[in-house]
């Protein structure tokens, strides 16, 4: 749960490599300990019998073809057959048509030279099927080629056949360098042959977190036939163990082993992996080899029936070559692996051959340091100080308060994020400046490098040799540094948020040896205050090689949904990446407020894939790397110990949001299987029958307080609910928008969902909406026979569709979107909907011309559904609104007495008694959920009551809005306060609190006193506080007096 503490000082003093980057890590000391293994070949060579039968006819149909002149038909079949080194397979696939193509092609590129006076013979062959591929090309050994033969051929066979394998469809991969070379040069040829695997018919799916015995599958079972004739009885042991590994880790991480070769400079490079788990990582490989002065003799990908990819590399040095010996850099090769598996598309990590440094070493970034450019080119996209003091100055002119005023500072404050600093202006700025670059990851490694005991008894790796040239500069040195050396302040302020990032970053598994995407853990203090006016307690950045996230919180104990922001095409998803940070910062911003009476603070965590990337996989990927840095590294060479700035046990709580809502199960189950002791309370809106949760949707929780809202205000203001008409915003299909139909009994005159919009001014048909509601069926389901002369329906795909009145509805999609505007009702219950539906530049739409709103009452069910200015502009004009983070509070209140049931109850207890039995919950369970339903209406009525009660005490001159906020704000603020207090330390106050707190089922199965031992200190002082803050705030008002909570305390121990 904790991650130990690694001074800086010591980080400083030895900056090794955190072990070996091996399944059997825990090997030690020189390399002469690590594996040997006999040099023999890996795969068995085979034999093709009829090559010579095969020469024969090739030799007539070159003749017949009467390109070649006849005195030179034999000596250049001969050359291709004996002195090219092309291996007998070749020859045993491929047709008599082809391999003569093939052998003309070469004459033919032969005469080319000889026409350019020329002795670089350029080969390029390629035959490309849907069942496979051969390319032949001639390649300098150690070189990326960045143009001519074989520049594209790796990217190519990533794109066309490995990238996109899957246990149904996958392909494997030979490649070699020829023993041979070409005629008058010392050039080699380089060979791939691609083939579609032949598996067993059921592949078995092996990376369920349920299934436990992923870790005894025999290869045998799940290989290729092909692959089972040619690998040695070594090979195959070797990929057993990579693969049991793999399968161990349930694909979460590369598996990396290296063997000397006896005897030999060689050093095999065996890599497993999840298949899908990466893209375009075997030819970022080479990139990653050839930095280091090595080349490849073989490279072959396997890939398995349960998912399982296997690359193995056989790398040798570059003879001539400056550079450091195998010995050395196949360590690095080995750990930036695990960064390349996360980044291998990485922009800043091109190897070329520009002649700076000699025998052809690539002068560009080594991979870490690319990886920290690319984390830091996302970094400076969200957090340049983007607004400056042209906008501080515009900001002190204009009134915040004044709706008006705030609309056009948002609007700004928009067009500046989007235009000041752009993507490619960062990029540039990066490119152009490689040294600065190296000098901030040198300060942003010699913080975080990790000291491994295990690793000090290994050799000085290359990064710690990098580390110790390159003189470290300080904080001032940096500043100074940057500000000589940039040409620009768009430069300056880019390389500024580096060195920030730098400061602020408290832990990483950048270092970490096995990982799926690279986090970090910062504190809040980073944030402009003229932007983020409220610091957050913590801010995760995850960088995926597809996606990046935030998650946001601030209170230590913290809780919150993780949305996945899916972008409709390339302008939205451009727009969504300016945008995912203070979307994430808004939403952990309102869950704060929301938060305001349970222990868990306000968070949020947002997940942006990339176009056309899985976002199931994103969201596991980034639950991962955050799991990274909450629990502590426990085993050598896959998770190590962190260098840990903050040094105190952490705990998130994830629950389900836009996108996520089938994925807390998987992630719940993924924590135990990493070991997490907090796996129960991890995440809430688990299913109930398999892991104990409390679905929203089905207990109505959510909806509980919003009706609450509704009912108070009817009875406030003498309302008969029947005679209320109403319009709602998300359909009878979702969690909130079915049961507030289940829960009511109003006359509906329009419903606007994801599919449409269904309307009747006489009211929609109330048995019908209940069938939808209790089915879960968007509004297209709606039987129009139901419908009035009037009432209509109109679906998001329709053109030109005339209505009732006889207007004419040119496209669906736009009238769904503005729907909300055109209806006339008593109440307006938004249930869902995109944030800012109703802002300040459209709200005046809610309006008639005489000045009359649509709408009297509004209750905001749905978050964000309308920005503050417009809630102001128009409780201004006389309407009853009440806002999201007050009214749709139920479903953080379920969530967090879910978590409290999940660090209550031991494991074996929460199996018992949470998680169904035969599709039947318990009767603990049941009780349970009807205390979780009590608590929600009892919290609710009792800040719908304070708010009524301040509104009126105020004789209506502050808005319920500002109230709400106002109530908020003082009851966090009390709530720290406390928690930070010694009342707490009042040992019969906190048992009269906890008691109160805590529901009496759980207290009466397991006892209060086990309770307190069980619920983490920090989690009880908040339950605690946050109890106290709003008993006392909902009692006595906000303006509640010292002597108030004198008499309020003296009461607590009861």
């Amino acid at each position: 749960m904790s991650t130990p503490t690694s001074s800086t000082p010591d980080a400083q003093a030895s900056l090794r490599v955190p072990g070996i980057y091996t399944a059997a890590a825990n090997k030690t000391g020189s390399d002469s300990s690590l594996h040997v293994i006999k040099n023999v070949p890996g795969y068995k060579t085979p034999v093709f019998p009829a090559k010579e039968e095969q020469r024969l006819k090739v030799y007539e149909n070159v003749t017949q073809k009467g390109f070649l002149p006849k005195e030179f038909v034999r000596p250049e079949v001969d050359w291709f057959y004996d002195g090219l080194g092309i291996e007998e397979n070749y020859f045993a696939n491929e047709s008599i048509d082809v391999i003569t193509d093939h052998i003309i092609a070469l004459f033919a590129a032969k005469t080319l030279a000889y026409t350019k006076h020329s002795n670089q013979l350029l080969i390029d062959l390629e035959k490309v099927t849907e069942n496979g591929a051969l390319f032949i090309h001639t390649s300098p050994p150690g070189v990326t080629s960045e143009e001519g033969p074989g520049a594209t051929c790796e990217t190519r066979i990533d794109d066309l056949f490995l990238d996109i394998s899957t246990p149904q469809k996958a392909f494997r991969l030979e490649t070699y360098r020829s023993a041979g070379v070409t005629a008058g040069n010392s050039q080699s040829l380089r060979c791939y042959f691609v083939s579609q695997c032949n598996f067993p018919s059921i592949p078995p799916d092996s990376f369920q977190p349920e299934n436990t015995s992923t870790s005894t599958v025999d290869i045998r079972t799940v290989s290729d036939p092909h692959f089972l004739e040619k690998a040695s009885e070594n090979t195959l042991e070797i990929y057993q163990s990579i693969m049991n590994h793999v399968l161990q880790r349930r694909g979460f991480g590369p598996v990396l082993e290296f063997y000397e070769v006896e005897g030999t400079r060689e050093r095999r490079v065996v890599i497993g992996y999840k298949m899908g788990s990466t893209k375009h990582f075997f030819s970022a490989l080479s990139q990653l080899y050839h930095w280091y002065g090595l080349y490849s003799k073989r490279k072959y990908v396997e890939q398995f029936a349960n998912g399982v990819t296997i690359i193995s590399l056989y790398l040798n040095p570059l003879p001539g070559a400056n550079a450091p010996p195998i010995e050395h850099s196949i360590h690095q090769v080995t750990k930036e692996a695990s960064l390349l598996h996360c980044l291998p598309d990485n922009p800043f990590f091109r190897t070329t051959t520009s002649g700076d440094r000699p025998g052809g070493i690539p002068t560009t970034h080594a991979v870490q340091e690319a990886t920290y450019a690319y984390a830091g080119w996302i970094f400076a996209q969200h957090f340049c100080n983007r607004l400056g003091p042209a906008y501080s100055a515009l900001r002190n002119v204009l009134d915040e308060a004044n709706p008006g005023h705030a609309e056009v500072l948002n609007q700004i404050k928009k067009r500046f994020r989007e235009e000041t600093f752009t993507r490619q202006g960062i990029s540039e700025a990066i490119l152009a400046y490689p040294e600065l670059i190296r000098m901030l990851y040198v300060n942003f490694a010699m913080t975080h490098y990790p000291n491994d005991s295990e690793a000090t008894k290994l050799m000085p790796t290359l990064s710690y040799q990098r580390l110790k040239t390159e003189q470290p500069l300080s904080v001032p040195e940096l500043q100074e540094k940057i500000r000589k050396t940039v040409a620009n302040k768009h430069d300056l302020q880019v390389f500024e948020a580096l060195l920030t990032f730098n400061q602020h970053v408290l832990k990483t598994n950048f270092y970490q040896p096995t990982k799926v995407a690279i986090s970090f853990r910062l504190d809040g203090n980073f944030l402009p205050d003229i932007e983020y006016p409220t610091k957050p307690f913590g801010v995760f950045i995850v960088v995926g090689s597809d996606f990046r996230g935030f998650h946001v919180r601030f209170r230590d104990v913290a809780r919150g949904g993780i949305r996945i922001v899916r972008s409709r095409g390339r302008e939205n998803y451009s727009i969504n990446q300016r945008t995912l940070f203070d979307e994430n910062y808004a939403l952990a911003s309102t869950q704060a407020l929301k938060n305001k009476d349970i222990p868990e603070g306000g968070a949020k965590g947002t997940i942006l894939p990339s176009l056309g990337a899985d976002p199931r996989a994103c969201f596991e990927r980034y639950v991962d790397a955050i799991i990274d840095l909450l629990l502590p590294g426990t085993t050598p060479g896959i998770k190590e110990l962190l260098v840990d700035k903050y040094g105190k046990p952490e705990i998130l709580f994830f629950g389900p949001d836009e996108g996520t809502a089938d994925m807390m199960d998987w992630a719940a189950l993924h924590a135990r299987s990493r070991g997490a002791p907090w796996w129960k309370s991890f995440t809430t809106g688990k299913s109930a029958e398999k892991l104990g949760g409390v679905p929203h949707d089905t207990y109505g929780m959510t909806s509980l307080s919003v009706r609450q809202y509704v009912v108070g205000s009817y009875q406030k203001l003498s309302l008969t609910e029947s005679e209320i008409t109403k319009v709602q915003t998300g359909g009878p299909d979702g969690d909130l928008g079915s049961n507030e139909i289940l829960l009511s009994s109003e006359k509906y005159v329009a419903i606007i969902d994801g599919s449409g919009v269904l309307a009747d001014p006489n009211g929609l048909d109330r048995d019908e909406l209940v069938r939808l509601a209790k089915g879960r069926k968007m509004i297209v389901n709606f039987d129009r026979s139901k419908l009035s002369k009037d009432g209509y329906v109109v679906l998001v795909e329709d053109k030109d569709l005339k209505l009732p009145s006889g207007e004419i509805v040119a496209d669906g999609t736009d009238f769904r979107n503005t729907a909300h505007f055109r209806y006339h009702a008593d109440l307006f219950v938004p249930c869902g909907g995109r944030p800012e539906a109703v802002n300040i530049s459209n709200v005046a739409e809610l309006f008639d011309e005489d000045g009359k709103c649509h709408y009297k009452y509004i209750i905001e069910g749905a978050n964000l559904f309308l920005t503050q200015q417009a809630r102001l502009y128009l409780e201004k004009r006389g309407i009853v609104v009440f806002k999201d983070a007050s009214a749709n509070k139920g479903g953080v209140t379920s969530s967090s007495l879910e978590v409290l049931a999940g660090l209550g109850l031991s494991d074996q207890e929460y199996l018992d008694l949470m998680v169904f039995k035969n599709g039947k919950p318990s009767s603990f369970y049941r009780d349970y959920v009807k205390e979780i339903q009590g608590k929600i209406v009892e919290n609710a009525a009792m800040e719908f009551s304070c708010i009524w009660q301040e509104y009126t005490r105020a004789g209506g001159a502050k808005p319920r809005t500002l109230i709400s906020d106002e109530l908020s704000s003082t009851l966090n603020n009390l709530q720290a306060e406390l928690e930070n207090s010694d009342l707490f330390d009042d040992v019969a106050s906190r048992r009269g609190v906890l008691n109160r707190a805590i529901p009496q089922t759980l207290v009466k199965q397991v006892g209060l006193d086990t309770l307190m031992k069980r619920l983490p200190e920090p989690y009880q002082r908040a339950l605690f506080s946050s109890w106290v803050a709003a008993h006392f705030i909902y009692q006595y008002g906000v303006a509640g007096s010292n002597v108030d909570f004198f008499n309020f305390a003296r009461t607590l121990a009861q």
